[in-house]
Formats: structure tokens, C-alpha cells, sequence
């Protein structure tokens, strides 16, 4: 049985695996199909507007169903353990798809389950964002290998750390732009290493040099809320806008997971600009999220 729970469960043979499949379904082509019935839960502990919807879709769209839970209206709410729940799901569904505050829900979620698991979203990683991302800068550039993506403001935050992987391991450079207050999380740019170069700058403009992607996230993160002032100094020197845009390669593209916070982490006019592709990036979730859900159940057949 195969889980989608940190971006390293799938190789780079994989991904390729992936992106060809999302291609053949934008081009009408992808003879995959889920069996019929086949039935999705969701299970979120947290806010979402993306990634909740696209999954929906994407279960309705390939011609299974799903159906949305959280730990409030369930019985999770009055004490039944995450495995227990898990056992019970497992029985009824084709695959559970998470979006937790702790990857270590995610992993006692996996080990009891019979049937695949798929992570959107824990404190540590987010890595079906991950994957989205980079077809989109496939799409945009015509490749990832040799690119250079700079990743800036909260350098240790859940998406950054599944991108940094994934986008090593595709063969592109990384750049982590932030100040020296806020340490990436080790256990991942060591990972990051073992695929390719990942370089950690405090100094932005020394950092972002000749880069081809700028990608930047939120300041302030769920569960983050009573930092949120402290945060926003911290990493404002850090904010995306046209001044760092012009120190970047001229065809750099600029990218966010969304939501943003306009003139926070980065200006409205660089969002809306026309090097920016981030709401083509939010749109390509819906397409790798529906090629993610056929490569696994292909896996499964």
C-alpha cells in the first residue's frame, strides 16, 4: 500500500510519474480512472480553502465521491483515539486524506490504516503543494533542472520544507532567504542536501541573485497567531516587491501558496503583476492533486 506523506515517498522517477499523468489529463489523454464508487474522506483538522476544495473536486471530477469530517463533529471530540479512527475509516473509504496540526497524527493516521493515506498539510510538510509548485514552474520555464528558486521570510515553515526537497531532488539550486533569528528546520535542509545545493543566506539581495523563482508564504501560519506581531518584524525586510523582484533574473517568476497578505509578505502589485503565476499555481493544485489520487490508486490495482 502506498502513502503520500512526505514528499520523499515518491523518487524522482516518480514525480516524472506524476507530471506525466497531470499533462495527459490537461491534454484530455490519461486513459487512469479510479474504480467506480471509489470514496475519498477528508480529514481536517484545519482551515482550508484550496487545497479542501480541490481535492473535492478532484475525487468528483475523476468520478468518485468524498466526504468532508473534522475532529468537532465526529467522535474524535469526545475522545476516540486518531488510530481507532482511522481503523473505522479505513474500512469504509479508498483513501484518507489529512490536513493536521501534528505529522505525528499523520503517522499514527498511516500505520493504522488499510488504505492510502495522503498528507495535505501537517506542521512539518505540505507536500502535494510541493508537487503542484513545481509542475507549475515546469510548466512556466520548460524545466526544473538548473533553475535557481529562492524561498523567502519563514525559512522553517511546512511548505518550504517539502519544496526544498522535492525541488532538489528535481536538480534545481535553493536558496533560503531569511534572517539568521529564524533557523530552518535542520532535519530538512540536510535532506535537501543529499539531492542537491541548498545555500541559506540572511543577506536578501546576496541571496536572491540570479534566482529564477521567488516563491514566498505567509509571516504568520496557523497556530501562530499569538506571534503574529513579532513575526511580521522579523521578516518584513524579507518582503517580496518590486525593488527584489528587479534584483532577480529579468524572466523570474513569482510564486505564493495563497492566501496572501498584500503588502505584508508581498505587494499587491508584484501579486498581480505579470511576472507573477501564483494563481495559476493555486489552479495547477486542482490538476497534480487529481494525478497524485490516480498514480496511488494505480499503485494499489
Amino acid at each position: 500500500m502506498m502513502n503520500f506523506l512526505s514528499v520523499e515517498d515518491f523518487s524522482k522517477s516518480q514525480i516524472e510519474e506524476i507530471f506525466k499523468i497531470a499533462d495527459e489529463l490537461k491534454e484530455g489523454k490519461c486513459e487512469l480512472a479510479l474504480k467506480p464508487g471509489a470514496i475519498a474522506v477528508l480529514l481536517f483538522e484545519k482551515p482550508s480553502t484550496r487545497t479542501r476544495i480541490s481535492f473535492e473536486v478532484a475525487m468528483a471530477q475523476l468520478g468518485g465521491n468524498y466526504i468532508y469530517i473534522d475532529p468537532v463533529t465526529t467522535q474524535l471530540s469526545r475522545g476516540e483515539t486518531w488510530s481507532d479512527t482511522a481503523k473505522v475509516l479505513s474500512s469504509y473509504v479508498d483513501f484518507i486524506i489529512c490536513r493536521l496540526y501534528r505529522h505525528e497524527t499523520l503517522l499514527e493516521i498511516a500505520k493504522s490504516s488499510t488504505v492510502p493515506v495522503i498528507n495535505a498539510l501537517t506542521d512539518q510538510e505540505h507536500p502535494a503543494q510541493a508537487l503542484g509548485d513545481l509542475y507549475t514552474i515546469r510548466e512556466s520555464k520548460g524545466r526544473l533542472k538548473g533553475l535557481k528558486m529562492a524561498l523567502f521570510g519563514d525559512t522553517a515553515n511546512n511548505t518550504f520544507n517539502s519544496l526544498m526537497i522535492a525541488g532538489a531532488m528535481m536538480g534545481m539550486e535553493i536558496a533560503l532567504i531569511g534572517p539568521k533569528a529564524n533557523v530552518p528546520n535542520v532535519k530538512f535542509v540536510s535532506k535537501a542536501k543529499e539531492y542537491g545545493i541548498v545555500k541559506l543566506f540572511d543577506d536578501l539581495e546576496e541571496g536572491v541573485e540570479g534566482s529564477d523563482v521567488l516563491y514566498t508564504d505567509t509571516f504568520v501560519s496557523m497556530g501562530e497567531e499569538a506571534e503574529a506581531d513579532l513575526r511580521r518584524k522579523l521578516f518584513m525586510p524579507y518582503q517580496i516587491n518590486k525593488k527584489v523582484l528587479e534584483m532577480a533574473d529579468s524572466k523570474a517568476v513569482v510564486m505564493h501558496p495563497l492566501p496572501a497578505h498584500r503588502g505584508e509578505e508581498i505587494t499587491g502589485d508584484v501579486l498581480d503583476g505579470k511576472q507573477s503565476i501564483a494563481f495559476e499555481q493555486a489552479k495547477n493544485k486542482l490538476l497534480i492533486e487529481k494525478a497524485i489520487v490516480l498514480y496511488i490508486a494505480g499503485q494499489e490495482s
